[in-house]
């Protein structure tokens, strides 16, 4: 197996020299975003380390992106800068929180997200900043009380005089200005102690969360919570999304696509593409089945029941079958074949065909990773890419002109193209991959106003 993975988003609070020091087999990532933590494979047993993230460039890290980690088993640790915000927020659910920060967020001595908001410089100079951080001159000004180097009065000067400016204002020279001429040698005091690192709480508490991946827990496991918050409605994140996100590129500008987008050219439009879809699930059932000792029809017909052909039914275990009987199947199978492939498979192979066509109701494993990673070697890859885009080409040129109907009406529409003599809409549908006309038109929507405009080809 392979060891576990640190993961640590940081900069301008820490530098990625700082944290290799601190942590020195973390892989260090620029501050997160929306749609980063779904980008990587991560495995339960990683740790993303969450310390900076983006709030106005860039949309800010999703709770639910967070909760689908936990869920897969994945250890979040949140300290400093929006990492704090984020595990105040959903330490319920199993994120760890980490440092002053962090609990200033958890006990509402502080709720605004300008709290730790900093102006920068770009990454290529190491995320400079420009203005402090209010959580630095709160912990600096509570530090100089406690030392006698700040006045406590004008601590609470100088803190509401940040405060009463928008964060992307709060440089030292601007505050020095804001502050009362009495205040401004205790802002001097503030500003080197800051600077020097000492007085730093945002640097401070990103140091000690990543001296956390190495030390055991002792809190119980929240997984129960986690995984209602991740499966609820509400903040569900489904691998579909996961996978979308990781591949997520912007092809033109304002335009973007996924490898999910290319699939769906692919299943769409693509002749062979059954015979790639059925070849390839069948050989993940026969991986399903060698893992149990069974033959791969022998594992369908366990997980269709008994019936499913003439002959003993088999079970889940040892001496569950080699092939069975050579009788019809019932109706309710049946129909998932056409009547030559009735008529001309063999017993095993009838039943590992029904098994690949009504997947998604006996098999919880999704299958588009495998289907992608078969299908982004093909040649025509780079096809079905231009596919996506001419497609989006269409409904920009339609827009206002054509409407998009209802995905059962579009499924309806589009599934015409699948006419073919002995078979039937549905085997069609199940050949592709989709449940149901409605699944098929949620996918076709995008191609619609091309396929409208016969430039989408056969």
């Amino acid at each position: 197996m392979s060891p576990s993975r640190t993961l640590v988003y940081a900069g301008p609070t820490i530098s990625p020299e700082e944290v290799l020091a601190a942590a020195p087999h973390a892989e260090v990532r620029p501050p997160v975003a929306r749609g980063d933590l779904h980008r990587e494979e991560w495995r339960r047993g990683d740790t993303a380390v969450l310390i900076d993230g983006y709030y106005r460039e860039r949309l800010s890290v999703g709770h639910k992106e967070i909760l689908w980690l936990l869920d897969a088993g994945v250890r979040v640790v949140g300290a400093a800068s929006m990492g704090a915000l984020r595990a105040a927020e959903l330490g319920p659910f199993g994120m760890t929180g980490v440092g002053e920060v962090h609990g200033m967020y958890a006990s509402g001595e502080v709720d605004g997200d300008d709290e730790v908001a900093v102006l920068h410089g770009p990454a290529e100079r190491g995320y400079p900043p420009v203005t402090v951080a209010l959580v630095n001159l709160r912990h600096g000004c509570r530090e100089g009380a406690r030392t006698g180097l700040v006045p406590a009065e004008a601590g609470e000067r100088i803190v509401a005089a940040a405060k009463a400016r928008p964060f992307t204002h709060r440089s030292w020279e601007e505050l020095e200005q804001a502050v009362d001429p009495g205040d401004r040698e205790a802002l001097g005091t503030l500003r080197r102690k800051i600077a020097g690192g000492e007085w730093d709480v945002k640097r401070l508490d990103a140091l000690a969360a990543l001296r956390q991946p190495t030390e055991p827990s002792t809190e119980p496991p929240a997984e129960p919570a986690v995984r209602w918050a991740a499966e609820s409605a509400l903040t569900g994140v489904t691998h579909y999304e996961a996978l979308a996100w990781r591949s997520r590129r912007e092809y033109a500008p304002g335009r973007w696509m996924t490898d999910l987008d290319v699939l769906s050219a692919a299943r769409l439009y693509a002749d062979d593409y059954p015979d790639v879809h059925e070849e390839v699930l069948t050989g993940l059932l026969a991986g399903f089945a060698a893992e149990r000792g069974l033959t791969t029809g022998a594992y369908a017909r366990a997980r269709l029941g008994e019936g499913a052909g003439d002959g003993e039914g088999a079970g889940d275990g040892e001496g569950a079958g080699e092939g069975g009987g050579e009788g019809p199947l019932p109706g309710n199978l049946a129909s998932w074949l056409t009547e030559a492939e009735r008529d001309t498979l063999s017993a095993e192979e009838r039943l590992t065909l029904v098994m690949v066509r009504v997947w998604p109701v006996w098999q919880s494993e999704d299958w588009r990773p495998a289907v992608l990673e078969r299908i982004r070697r093909s040649p025509r890859w780079p096809e079905w890419c231009d596919l996506v885009a001419r497609a989006d080409d269409a409904a920009e040129r339609t827009r206002g002109k054509l409407a998009v109907p209802a995905p059962a009406i579009a499924g309806t529409v589009f599934s015409r193209r699948w006419n073919r003599p002995g078979t039937g809409a549905r085997i069609e549908l199940a050949r592709r991959g989709f449940l149901d006309m409605e699944d098929l038109g949620v996918a076709a929507g995008r191609f619609f106003a091309l396929d409208v405009r016969g430039a989408g080809g056969r």
